[in-house]
């Protein structure tokens, strides 16, 4: 069973400041566990985020996105999604998810987690991701 996964910015940028489960959930995928895709619409929220809330500096954000790079897959979305025209940002993980053909989006945004599901994509908070690739 294949575990194709698109992570929600806030999911990076967990993991890159606090670690935890963010942090337990990049390093599966830095390991092989599971493929995950990245847009770049998405890494330039983690960017933004990272520059502008917690002030890193640029040789920070560039080691991060170096390291990024060596582990998700980098998808280029095909189609413009509105599903939360609340938050824009949030359509831009469901158009990373379904250029990737992923199968589930981890994200502590409650947004998205309310639509469960989005074109058959299962949406789940990262705990509940772990625990599916937990043996």
């Amino acid at each position: 069973m294949t575990l194709d996964v698109t992570a929600d910015s806030n999911i990076y940028i967990s993991a890159l400041v606090f670690g935890g489960r963010p942090l337990q959930f990049l390093d599966a995928a830095r390991a092989g566990v599971f493929p995950l895709a990245i847009s770049d619409p998405l890494l330039a929220e983690i960017h933004r985020v990272l520059r502008d809330k917690f002030g890193w500096p640029p040789e920070d954000l560039a080691e991060a996105a170096a390291d990024l790079a060596d582990f998700t897959l980098r998808v280029q979305p095909g189609r413009t999604i509105n599903a939360v025209p609340e938050d824009p940002d949030d359509n831009r993980v469901l158009e990373c998810a379904v250029a990737a053909g992923s199968r589930y989006i981890v994200t502590g945004d409650g947004d998205l987690l309310r639509l469960t599901t989005f074109e058959g994509i299962r949406i789940l908070r990262v705990a509940d991701f772990l625990s599916l690739i937990s043996p």
